[in-house]
């Protein structure tokens, strides 16, 4: 389910409680804040407070298995099964529907298969590459369960993660697969553009909100006058 804002501020109350009462050090604390301004469903809140003394409003219940965004994404009919490239490229990005099963084939060429926006037919995908004296990248959000299980020969099969995260419960099952010849599939882990804005100003928020208001500057009216933050004038 949906976290709402009072959700998010409940856990932000419970994280500035226990970073005043030395039960987290300030690089924890500003961590799990970010993390909770960010949190779109409640199963991403709750594991941030989990080993912390609760008081006041309960936590929000996840009950058991969490529901989140993905299952919004998941289900429809395929937009795209397969690409192919040969001597030039072919991209599938942004909005589009992905298969069961997609195969890429490119040779002496590249293809892109980003899967950041995309919606999915099924929750088990599998994405199967060949690439011949060519290239594929394969390129997913890192709250989705992913497998690499693809050989290069004189070539490379490659993985790595660009943004860290725990895939969520309900994500689907990506499995990348399939073999490289003189080429390369490379598979990256990583925010899209948007969310990772979307994240930097949720973070930006949070320190905002730990360290407070700022106190109003005093302003001099005269010799031997200033204003303070409450608008009365004191005598220097």
């Amino acid at each position: 389910m949906r976290a709402s804002d009072a959700e998010r501020e409940r856990i932000a109350e419970i994280l500035r409680d226990a970073v005043a009462e030395g039960r987290l050090d300030m690089g924890e604390f500003e961590q799990r804040l970010e993390l909770a301004y960010a949190a779109r469903t409640r199963g991403e809140l709750t594991p941030l407070v989990r080993d912390l003394p609760v008081s006041g409003a309960p936590l929000p219940d996840v009950g058991g298995a969490a529901v989140s965004a993905w299952s919004e994404r998941i289900g429809g009919e395929p937009t795209s099964t397969r690409g192919f490239a040969f001597w030039g490229g072919f991209s599938r990005k942004g909005r589009w529907t992905v298969g069961r099963t997609f195969t890429s084939f490119v040779m002496w060429g590249g293809g892109v298969v980003d899967l950041r926006e995309a919606r999915f037919a099924e929750r088990e995908v599998t994405v199967r590459c060949v690439a011949i004296m060519g290239g594929t990248v394969v390129t997913l959000p890192p709250d989705v369960h992913v497998r690499v299980e693809g050989t290069g020969f004189m070539g490379g099969f490659d993985e790595r993660s660009r943004d860290e995260d725990d895939p969520a419960p309900d994500a689907p099952r990506v499995t990348v697969t399939g073999f490289a010849l003189m080429g390369g599939v490379g598979v990256e882990r990583k925010w899209s553009r948007a969310e990772r804005r979307r994240r930097k100003e949720a973070g930006a928020r949070a320190r905002a909100d730990a360290v407070g208001p700022a106190e109003a500057p005093r302003t001099v009216d005269g010799p031997g006058e200033a204003r303070g933050s409450g608008g009365g004038k004191t005598l220097r």
